[in-house]
This record gives C-alpha cells, sequence and structure tokens, in this order.
C-alpha cells in the first residue's frame, strides 16, 4: 500500500497543553511541513456516494483561496507559538495525528487531484476547544481539547481527520464563499457566463474569515461520508464513525461547555448516525483489505 511520505521544514516554535493549568516545558521545535510525495493507487470508483462537486466553487480561483488558506494558518500558529500553545516536534499527541494523517492522505488523490500537490502541514494546538479543521490545501490542525476530553481512540480521531480532509477536497470554501459573496453580486452575472475569475479579491481579500465558514448540512453530509471512505481505506474501522458521534452527541446534550467549537458547525443528531450506519457497510471491503495488506 502506497503511504505519502513528508518532509520536515525549519520554523520555531513553543506550546502549551491546556489540560494543565499552566505554562509547560513545551521547547522551541522545528515546525513539521507535510509534504505528500509519490504517486497513489488508480482512483477506483468511490464506494460512498456523494455527486459531483459543485460547479459554483469555480467561480473562486482555487490558487487565491489556498493561499489565503496558508496565510490564515501561518497567522494561527504564530498566535499559538506566542502563547505556547504550539505543540513542539516529539509530543506524543502531534507524532499520533501526523500518523494517521500519512496513512488517509495518498487516498485523497482521487477526491481532489489538486492534493497532490498540496504540502500538508499538520499541527497540534493545546486548548480545552473541542475543535480540529483542514483548511483549502491541506492545512490541518487538532485541539488538544478534542482528543482529551472525549478520549478518542485512533480510529475516531481518523474519522475526524477524513473529514476535515474531505472539506477540503471537496471544496465546499470556495463554493461557500461563492454562493455567499456571489448572491450579493449577481454571481457577477454567473461569472460572466463563467469565465471565472469574478470573485478572485473576494478569495485573496478574506483574511481571517476561513475559520469561521460555516457549512451546509449537505456538505457536512459529504464530509461525514467522503471522510469515512478515506479512513477505511486508511485502514481506520468504519463502525468508529458512529462511536465518534455518539460521544459528540453526549458530550453536547450534557452541555457541552464552554469548550464545544466543533459541534457550533458540525452539529451531532440521529439523523448524522443514521446516514453513517447506512454507508458503514459499503466501505467495509475497504477496512479489511487495508487491515490485510498493513
Amino acid at each position: 500500500m502506497c503511504l505519502a511520505c513528508f518532509a520536515a521544514a525549519a520554523a520555531p516554535a513553543s506550546s502549551v497543553d491546556a489540560s494543565s493549568h499552566g505554562p509547560s516545558r513545551w521547547m522551541p521545535r522545528r515546525a513539521f511541513l507535510l509534504a505528500a510525495a509519490g504517486a497513489a493507487a488508480a482512483p477506483a470508483i468511490a464506494q460512498v456516494n456523494v455527486g459531483g462537486a459543485s460547479p459554483l466553487r469555480n467561480l473562486v480561483p482555487a490558487d487565491e483561496l489556498e493561499a489565503a488558506s496558508q496565510k490564515e494558518y501561518g497567522e494561527l500558529l504564530q498566535q499559538a507559538r506566542q502563547q505556547r500553545a504550539l505543540a513542539p516536534e516529539g509530543h506524543p499527541q502531534l507524532q499520533r495525528i501526523r500518523g494517521i494523517a500519512s496513512r488517509l492522505i495518498p487516498f485523497t488523490y482521487r477526491w481532489n487531484d489538486r492534493a497532490r500537490s498540496w504540502r500538508w502541514e499538520v499541527n497540534l494546538i493545546g486548548s480545552k476547544q473541542v475543535n480540529a479543521f483542514c483548511m483549502p490545501g491541506g492545512k490541518i490542525a487538532f485541539y488538544t481539547g478534542l482528543l482529551n476530553q472525549l478520549q478518542l481512540t485512533d480510529d475516531e480521531a481518523a474519522m475526524v481527520m477524513g473529514h476535515e480532509m474531505a472539506h477540503a477536497l471537496r471544496e465546499h470554501a470556495r463554493s461557500r464563499i461563492a454562493k455567499t459573496q456571489g448572491t450579493n453580486m449577481g454571481l457577477s452575472v454567473l461569472g460572466q457566463v463563467l469565465g471565472l475569475g469574478q470573485l478572485g479579491n473576494v478569495a485573496a481579500d478574506l483574511g481571517t474569515k476561513l475559520l469561521s465558514l460555516k457549512y451546509s448540512r449537505d456538505d457536512e453530509t459529504e464530509a461525514d461520508l467522503v471522510g469515512l471512505e478515506i479512513a477505511a481505506r486508511g485502514g481506520y474501522a468504519p463502525n468508529a464513525s458512529l462511536s465518534l458521534w455518539d460521544k459528540m452527541g453526549r458530550a453536547s446534550g450534557g452541555g457541552g461547555g464552554p469548550g464545544l467549537a466543533f459541534l457550533s458547525t458540525h452539529p451531532a443528531g440521529p439523523d448524522r448516525i443514521e446516514r453513517l450506519r447506512e454507508n458503514v457497510p459499503k466501505v467495509m471491503g475497504l477496512y479489511e483489505q487495508a487491515r490485510a495488506s498493513r
């Protein structure tokens, strides 16, 4: 099975784990920039059915949005670094989520060929927030609160990782920006009959708005199912998608607390779990093949 190869690039950092109540001894480290290398197997027919990606995404240039994403991600890491909240290279939880990413990245290409050239990056932020994201261009961050408060297994963390990757792969941010900004502009007469580039400045001027984008219910369903398949191909148990959302639901039902940022944009519910339950059997064969080849 082809796995992604990763190369580290230099950048100082320091951090604090918010599960403690004061600065930790995390020391400056070299940031871990991930560059997927090598080719994945030839794309196969997807086992989950999510249809085609929204054509409206073409109104927002991907290159410009990915550049805006890289800028915002860099600013977030710098802020975490200044607060001593960015995990160092040797942190075990950071190594854990990077290991999960390394198993999933080779199976992203079949969903979006641009992912082959993305400079994938995975970082861990010490915070009580229950949150994680993958920005356009493969910029991933997990918060320690997600791992610690929900006590995620590797299989469950892989479902979160796959879900967030799927948002980037299906280019939900491009579509959402086109719909929200473009509606106010009459979609620039539909991109001057799809001449495109009409909303390019919107992407470039986003500033720090990418992380605050809210996806539609359809986007969330796509991300659930695409993420489920990616995780299964990586050798992570599909049933973990159900236990993950059971934990999310219980956390939400218990009042949630101030740190449940993930649930503010990814609400748990019986419909969500039922849709996943229907699709788990479709990817079980992929999981079994992955496990057999390891």
